[in-house]
């Protein structure tokens, strides 16, 4: 079935999250709501946000004054990674919820995996008691190595409670991740790639460049599209209009196997901060 930009995949928690996101990481708050809204009236129904973008509340403003009902977008925050623990997470998700004031929020994800062990289920056992308090729909991860995500795993499984529905990660062909993304779709999780776009440093590679001319579409469009193509959710990100629609603009075309395996690099070059190789406990 072709997907568009309303499509959804379903999670292991039964409820749905749309294939493609609009990120605000960096988005001034001034300019979040504006550039939100607009995401929305462009056919975007995914908004990721976190309290440490501290963009949270801007972002909720833009789906109550959307026009649309609140069950029509998916909205994702996450617990910080200097609030690891129970209690501070606590505080934290209790803080997120009243800044959204949206009712509920779709998915809640712990951003990176510090703290250490006691930390990292601590703050898994407060999403879990959100969760089924009804503030939170589903729970997830984010910069979790494998490590982090077995220990978890094995949590869950001896009554923690929760289920991972989704892994978020820097992902792009400069920053694959094959290994966690196979361990997470082996298990029906969904696979979220922030960044897919590179913060636009990568623009300009010929292997971009031939399949962008080849398709008659962006260099954005093609790494969006890989994304896509891959499985993952892409949450690409911007605050101009044009490029906000380019993003989005992704479905009424296909990388051959051939486009797919010239994205197949021999690189790990990750653009952001990286706690899957940074965490090591």
């Amino acid at each position: 079935m072709a997907l568009s930009l309303q499509s959804t995949y379903k999670l292991v928690s039964g409820y749905e999250i749309p294939v493609v996101g609009f990120g605000v990481y960096q988005t001034p708050p001034d300019v979040t709501e504006k550039v939100t809204i607009k995401a929305i009236e462009l056919g975007y129904r995914h908004v990721d946000s976190a309290k440490y973008y501290e963009n949270e509340a801007e972002s909720a403003n833009a789906i109550r004054n959307s026009g649309l009902e609140r069950s029509k977008i998916f909205y994702t925050s996450k617990v910080p990674a200097n609030c690891m623990g129970y209690e501070k997470s606590k505080k934290a998700i209790e803080e997120s919820i009243a800044d959204a004031n949206l009712g509920y929020i779709d998915l809640m994800l712990i951003h990176a995996p510090y703290g250490g062990k006691e930390g990292r289920l601590g703050t898994w056992r407060a999403l879990v008691e959100a969760q089924k308090a009804g503030h939170i729909r589903s729970l997830g991860v984010s910069n979790f190595g494998i490590p982090q995500l077995e220990e978890l795993e094995e949590y869950i499984k001896n009554g923690g409670g929760g289920q991972i529905t989704v892994g978020q990660y820097e992902i792009h062909p400069w920053c694959p991740r094959d290994d966690i993304a196979e361990w997470l779709q082996k298990r029906n999780i969904i696979v979220e790639a922030y960044s897919p776009l590179v913060q636009a440093t990568r623009m300009n590679e010929p292997v971009l460049q031939n399949l962008a001319k080849k398709h008659g579409k962006s260099a954005a469009q093609i790494l969006v599209r890989w994304s896509v193509q891959k499985g993952y959710v892409p949450l690409p990100k911007s605050v101009t209009e044009s490029r906000i629609l380019e993003n989005s603009q992704v479905f009424d075309f296909t990388l051959s196997d051939g486009d797919m395996a010239s994205l197949k690099l021999d690189s790990y070059a990750p653009v952001c901060w990286d706690p899957v190789r940074d965490c090591k406990i």
